[in-house]
């Protein structure tokens, strides 16, 4: 593999005595964890270059102190301070950036072959894009940067030559389901459909009257994955599934009409891909996200990840059915911004972080989350497929619209917020 710099000419491969280096973008989140914990089993093939933050300054700290990055970065200025003190006082050597431009230098660097793009929401696109435009293997485990702006990942890819390989446990499933050789950005010969599976959240039989009464704890409660707060809610919603489903026309070259989203509830089978001959190939697993980590960084080989064997018998069946529109219309909402197309996934996108973000602070009640992204997605025109300028300034205005919604919600009592 090759790097490229800002000339797009080839430069020579970073790799040390064999030994590629490794960005985490967003390494305390529950993905950066998880790719430090299989890292750190092969440290022969292995090395962390560069990891980063938002705030999370003691946790940084100690990844800083058991694997040594070259550059850790800090996205608040302040928290960058306070983490450089602690480095300091440890007589650790690494480097400590801040703020966006910290971002995009760390995705940058020479020393790193292969960068984690687990950065949540939309501030993980400039940095993803960085990381393409300097043609690295991109392990992309945030879809936001896909849905927001994937035809310029695409075309920014085919330009430098980077690879992109999904991390997200379903995308990493198709992903395996195709042939082999496949590059992903290019349709496939002879697929016939996608079936996206999914857990179905924590409120998959809850009675559609008790929803309005959720709360931030309940939706975070996910039945079968660890994870952040924000991608919880989104799983709760389905939304996640919806984001999902964007990324997936980008990254497979597939219509929307091409893609089924399947509940699982034991969520094993991470994915199936149906064939013209009628075959249908499914990836399964454990549900653990060192699985599609290991198998993105050691592409196209395998390697050990730490996750236990799938005993079949211990699982013993396997259930399958279509989700209810009533109780997940925001998978609707982003079924209809994927048939839409242009920016119209960014505003989707931006209208429901800020929703999410206001149901967790207490502002807003949970059935309230597809309302204001439903408002954002009527008050916003959206452009035909754009540059970045134009997909950022729709962005802000889907942001505006959401939290001039809110506003107006916001006197009224909250179920559910105690």
């Amino acid at each position: 593999m090759t790097n490229r710099q800002d000339s797009g000419m080839p430069v020579q491969d970073q790799r040390v005595g064999g030994v590629r280096g490794v960005t985490i973008l967003g390494s305390t989140g529950s993905i950066g964890i998880n790719a430090l914990d299989v890292l750190a089993r092969h440290p022969q093939r292995f090395r962390v270059v560069a990891l980063t933050a938002n705030t999370q300054v003691d946790r940084l700290l100690e990844q800083c102190r058991r694997h040594a990055p070259e550059v850790a970065v800090m996205r608040e200025p302040g928290a960058a301070e306070e983490l450089r003190r602690k480095l300091a006082r440890l007589d650790l050597p690494t480097e400590v950036l801040s703020g966006e431009e910290g971002l995009q230098s760390a995705a940058a660097l020479a020393q790193s072959d292969i960068v984690v793009a687990a950065i949540v929401g939309a501030a993980g696109l400039m940095p993803t894009l960085e990381a393409v435009r300097r043609g690295k293997r991109v392990l992309l485990a945030n879809k936001e940067p896909l849905v927001m702006s994937g035809h310029i990942l695409m075309r920014e890819a085919c330009r430098s030559g980077a690879q992109l390989l999904p991390v997200d446990s379903e995308h990493n499933a198709i992903f395996q389901c195709l042939p082999g050789g496949y590059q992903t950005g290019a349709p496939s010969q002879g697929m016939r459909k996608i079936f996206l599976t999914c857990s179905g959240g924590p409120f998959r039989t809850t009675p559609l009257a008790e929803l309005v009464g959720v709360t931030p704890e309940q939706a975070c409660a996910h039945p079968r994955w660890a994870m952040g707060r924000k991608i919880s809610v989104d799983s709760a919603t389905l939304m996640n599934k919806g984001l999902e489903l964007i990324e997936a026309c980008r990254l497979f070259g597939v219509a929307p009409e091409q893609i089924e989203i399947v509940i699982h509830p034991q969520s094993v089978v991470h994915s199936l891909v149906s064939y013209a001959d009628g075959s249908v190939l499914a990836q399964l697993g454990n549900p653990d996200m060192r699985t599609p980590i290991a198998h993105a960084l050691a592409w196209p080989d395998r390697m050990e990840s730490g996750v236990k064997a799938l005993d079949l018998v211990e699982v013993a069946r396997l259930d399958f059915e279509r989700p209810d529109p009533q109780r997940f219309p925001c998978l609707c909402l982003a079924a209809e911004a994927a048939r839409m197309g242009g920016t119209t996934p960014a505003i989707l996108n931006a209208a429901n972080e800020v929703a999410v973000a206001a149901f967790l602070g207490g502002v807003v009640g949970f059935t309230d989350i597809p309302r204001i992204i439903e408002y954002a997605l009527s008050q916003v025109s959206m452009n035909d497929e754009a540059e970045l300028e134009v997909i950022l300034a729709d962005d802000a205005r889907a942001r505006e619209v959401a939290q001039q919604f809110i506003a107006g919600l916001s006197s009224r009592p909250k179920r559910g917020m105690q």
